[in-house]
C-alpha cells in the first residue's frame, strides 16, 4: 500500500491567509462616490496644442453574427474590433466607456455583421461621443462549406475577413473590406523545363476593396464574390476533405493551369475590375515556396475612379 501524506495542522483563516500574502485593510475614503460629483478629466476644455486624428480602443473580442449565401448561411464567429473617433485639439480626451457600452448594446440586440449595422452603428457611435466622425474595423473568421470535387464530401474551409466603416456627420459613410484565402498555384517555369511533374505550393490571396455609396449588400454577397475571385484564378482550390479520386483531379487541375504570383494579381484585378460595385482595390499574392526558403510575393492597386491609372 502506497504511503500518503495527510495534513495534520489546521489551516488559517482565508482573511488570515490573505494578510499573511500582503493584503491589507482598506483606507480612509474621502473623495466623492457618486458620479455627477467626480471631476471628469475627459471632458476638460482647453487648448491641448494638436487635433487628434483617431482615438478609441482596439483589441476588443466579440461575438457576432455573419450571414452569406454559401453554407452555413448564418454563423456565430468571434470578432476582433477597433472603435475610434476623432477629437479636437480643445477636448482633452474622450470617452473610452462609451465605446464599450455600445458595443455590449449591439451585442444583445444580435449583433449582425453587415455593412447596414455598421453604419448605423458608427453614427450612433458619434452621437454617442458627440462627435462629427466614428470608425468601426472588425476582423474574423469567416467559414464556408467546401465539398470534395469527385467524392462529394463536406468540410469546413475559413477566408480572413475585415471590415471597415467611417461616418462622417458631412460626407456620410464610406465602406471597405478585405479577404484573404488561401489557394494551390503550380510553378510555371518548374512544368516548362521539367521531363515531369511541377513544384507547386500554398497561396495567400489578400483582396482589399472600396465599395461605391449605392452598394447593396442584400442583393451581392461581396465575400462570396471575393473568394470567388480568389479561388477560380488559382491552379487549384483548397479542400478539407480529399479522398483518392478528389486528389488525382485537384493534382491534374493544378497542373493544367500553372501560375505565377504575377499571373495571380493580374487575373484577380481582372475579376474586380469588372465588379460594378467596387471601386478601387489592391490584390497581393504570398506563396509559400515549396523548394526554396524565402516566399514570393506580388502586389497590384488600381483606382478606378482615376481615369489615368490605365
Amino acid at each position: 500500500m502506497e504511503n500518503t501524506k495527510h495534513m495534520t495542522h489546521k489551516m488559517p483563516t482565508k482573511e488570515e491567509r490573505h494578510k499573511l500574502f500582503g493584503s491589507v485593510k482598506p483606507g480612509p475614503k474621502q473623495k466623492p462616490t457618486d458620479k455627477n460629483k467626480m471631476p471628469d478629466l475627459q471632458n476638460v476644455q482647453k487648448d491641448f496644442l494638436f487635433d487628434i486624428d483617431a482615438v478609441g480602443i482596439s483589441n476588443v473580442k466579440h461575438p457576432i453574427i455573419v450571414q452569406s449565401n454559401l453554407n452555413p448561411t448564418t454563423q456565430t464567429t468571434i470578432a476582433t474590433f477597433k472603435l475610434t473617433s476623432k477629437i479636437e485639439k480643445t477636448s482633452k480626451g474622450t470617452n473610452m466607456s462609451r465605446f464599450t457600452e455600445q458595443l455590449n448594446q449591439y451585442h444583445e440586440k444580435g449583433f449582425i455583421a453587415n455593412f447596414d449595422s455598421l453604419k448605423q452603428f458608427t453614427k450612433d457611435l458619434a452621437e454617442r461621443l458627440d462627435q462629427n466622425d466614428a470608425t468601426i474595423e472588425l476582423r474574423f473568421p469567416w467559414f464556408f462549406e467546401r465539398r470534395g470535387p469527385q467524392s462529394d464530401l463536406v468540410g469546413m474551409n475559413h477566408a480572413d475577413i475585415s471590415m471597415l466603416v467611417t461616418y462622417d456627420a458631412v460626407k456620410g459613410c464610406s465602406i471597405h473590406a478585405s479577404l484573404t484565402a488561401s489557394i494551390t498555384t503550380l510553378c510555371p517555369c518548374s512544368k516548362e523545363i521539367s521531363e515531369y511533374s511541377a513544384h507547386n505550393q500554398r497561396g495567400h490571396i489578400t483582396m482589399e476593396v472600396s465599395f461605391t455609396d449605392d452598394f447593396d449588400e442584400t442583393k451581392t454577397d461581396w465575400k462570396e464574390m471575393l473568394l470567388e475571385a480568389a479561388e477560380s484564378n488559382a491552379s487549384a482550390r483548397l479542400h478539407p476533405v480529399l479522398k483518392r479520386p478528389d486528389e488525382k483531379m485537384v493534382t491534374e487541375q493544378a497542373y493544367e493551369n500553372p501560375r505565377f504570383v504575377e499571373d495571380m494579381v493580374r487575373l484577380v484585378a481582372a475579376d474586380l475590375y469588372e465588379s460594378p460595385f467596387i471601386t478601387k482595390f489592391e490584390v497581393s499574392c504570398r506563396n509559400e515556396e515549396s523548394i526554396h526558403m524565402h516566399d514570393a510575393v506580388a502586389s497590384l492597386r488600381y483606382n478606378k475612379l482615376d481615369s489615368s491609372s490605365l
